[in-house]
């Protein structure tokens, strides 16, 4: 169960957490979880560079370590990029200590103070003491606006497409995966997404 377009409650619940940007102009923020993959990240790349697209990819420390190569790509091609956790740790089940020495474990590989929680999942325990500890440099905590869902197995490739197409607007966040699990729904959704909103005159940036 989860929720396609973030509701207004719970960014009021976390308003410290950025959800969406507020944009004049037509922009969408596209973002991709859980990577580098060898041969999914590549493939997306190659879709964003179609459009001269600038993403946002929030990156696993362990994954870093092995495409090394791949997460030079999307640095040299000017993307950003975000802490995603080394290991790709449920903040609901993991005690605060060892979640917050993930978290710094993979800042070793991923240069970066912004950081996604996997699952979207953290206590506010772990989201407070994520900025007391490092006060004059602290991490911005990035959600979302619109979950493609590419992630759900059950989900049909058209069906993920609709929920982006739906409902993203002017600076919403979109989250998809450049992951093995996401693969059958991102590469028919990612093209059709990027055509879509380009027609329309949206630009894509990088957080």
């Amino acid at each position: 169960m989860y929720l396609v377009k973030t509701t207004w409650w719970l960014k009021a619940l976390y308003p410290s957490f950025l959800w969406s940007k507020n944009e004049a102009d037509k922009v969408i923020y596209l973002t991709f979880d859980d990577g580098p993959h060898a041969n999914i990240t590549p493939f997306v790349l190659a879709e964003l560079k179609k459009y001269n697209a600038n993403a946002t990819f929030f990156c696993i420390g362990k994954n870093v370590l092995q495409e090394p190569l791949i997460y030079e790509q999307i640095l040299s091609d000017g993307h950003s990029v975000g802490n995603h956790t080394q290991n790709h740790l449920n903040g609901w089940q993991t005690d605060d200590a060892t979640y917050l020495k993930d978290i710094e474990l993979a800042t070793k590989y991923i240069n970066s103070k912004l950081f996604r929680p996997p699952y979207g999942r953290i206590k506010k325990s772990q989201a407070k003491k994520l900025n007391s500890v490092i006060e004059n440099d602290p991490f911005k905590i990035v959600m979302w606006d619109v979950l493609s869902g590419d992630f759900d197995t059950k989900l049909s490739p058209g069906k993920c497409l609709n929920h982006v197409v739906k409902n993203a607007t002017s600076g919403s966040i979109v989250v998809f995966h450049d992951s093995e699990k996401a693969w059958e729904r991102l590469k028919y959704a990612l093209p059709k997404t990027l055509e879509h909103f380009s027609k329309l005159g949206f630009a894509f940036k990088a957080l």
